[in-house]
Formats: structure tokens, sequence, C-alpha cells
């Protein structure tokens, strides 16, 4: 099976999906970051297609930069500024050619991830 990659956010705070959060991929390598995909949730806090598929994956280190700001002040009514919370960088590693799921568990002041399935 060829590798590829997926994620969601959950809005923990509110208990449901997080949607209209853009979502930007970069393949790091040392001190380089390569943007190499952008995508937008939909209403189930998912991206209609996978953010890495299979066609592109590579075995390396990655960086997933989550853009909450505009999610956390038009939904949660965060008005702190600056925000606690703007963006929320998740760097990770694929060491093997496997799905890899990497969602974000988002709160106003706090967020979560894991390697899920």
């Amino acid at each position: 099976m060829a590798g590829y990659l997926t994620t969601h956010v959950l809005d923990t705070a509110r208990g449901c999906p997080a949607a209209r959060i853009k979502i930007a991929l970069y393949r790091v390598s040392g001190n380089s970051h390569k943007k190499i995909a952008e995508r937008v949730t939909n209403a189930d806090g998912r991206t209609d297609t996978p953010i890495l598929p299979e066609s592109d994956f590579k075995i390396g280190t990655y960086e997933l930069i989550f853009f909450a700001e505009e999610y956390l002040r038009d939904e949660c009514g965060v008005t702190d500024d600056p925000m606690f919370l703007g963006q929320v960088p998740i760097r990770f590693g694929m060491n093997e050619e496997a799905h890899y799921h990497v969602p974000l568990l988002l709160s106003p002041y706090g967020y979560s991830t894991y390697r899920g399935s």
C-alpha cells in the first residue's frame, strides 16, 4: 500500500467539527520548508481529499499549519489581540508507506494531536 496523509479538526470547546479552517502542508528538510499543499476543512472538519495523496507521498518530515484564528474568532467568540492560538503548527515524521492521520483537537486556549487511523 502506498502512503498518504489525512487530517481533520475537532472543536473540543464546542464539541463539533471545525469547518472552514485553512491547512497548509510543508515538507521540512533542515531549516527549509517547502509548501506542498493547502486545503480547507469541510462541514465535517475534514479535507475533501487527502492533504498528501498517494501520488505525492514521500517518507520524511512534514509540518501542518492550521490557520485557526478566524474560526476561533467567528465560531468561539474569542476577541483576544493578539490571538493565543492564531496558527497551530504540528511537525511530525512519516517513516513508512502507510496511511497517516494527524488530527487537531482544538479549543481557544489549547490543542492536542495524535497519530490516528
